[in-house]
């Protein structure tokens, strides 16, 4: 389908426990996510987005109020609500998948994500599909970290700082520690 005939997005900022939010919806599937940092009502200016209200029931309420919950501490795994991924190439979506099969509280390293793709020694390409990863959080790319547990490259607003905190809300054990071997 032309992208033309894509259907535009309702877009909604909206805060959370560490800080303004942005997600944008075609139908009740979610097509983008940003992290704070971006300016409020700014998150999907662009053309293909049009803010709407916050919603206060359905689906998209639903949705809101867990990921709000999951940043208070009160974790939830996301899986549950629906992707719009029509734009990313194949290898980034299967990409998306595998990342969203991470728990929270746990990582995998790059190079895992690849194998699990059936890649294996696509590192560096798993680094790039998360680096424009639409829907992050929900797509939980901070969950994937270097093989030797440190804090590399984090495109989101905020860059290493943020995928801290998410993994720290997430009490995820062992991030950013060397390993011996």
């Amino acid at each position: 389908m032309p992208d033309s005939a894509v259907a535009p997005l309702d877009a909604t900022d909206f805060d959370t426990a560490i800080g303004r939010c942005a997600i944008a919806w075609r139908a009740d599937a979610v097509a983008r996510f940003s992290l704070p940092g971006h300016d409020p009502g700014t998150g999907f200016r662009g053309g293909d987005a049009r803010p709407v209200p916050e919603p206060s029931t359905g689906p998209r309420a639903e949705a809101l109020a867990r990921i709000r919950a999951h940043l208070d501490g009160d974790l939830d795994d996301l899986r549950w609500i629906p992707l719009d991924l029509t734009g990313p190439p194949e290898f980034h979506r299967a990409v998306y998948a595998v990342t969203r099969a991470i728990d929270p509280g746990h990582t995998l390293s790059y190079g895992e994500v690849a194998r699990r793709c059936g890649a294996a020694g696509a590192a560096q390409a798993v680094g790039q599909a998360l680096g424009s990863n639409p829907i992050p959080l929900i797509v939980p790319c901070h969950r994937v970290l270097a093989a030797d547990h440190s804090l590399h490259g984090f495109s989101a607003p905020g860059g290493i700082d943020t995928k801290s905190k998410l993994l720290a809300i997430e009490r995820t054990p062992g991030f950013g520690e060397p390993t011996l071997f």
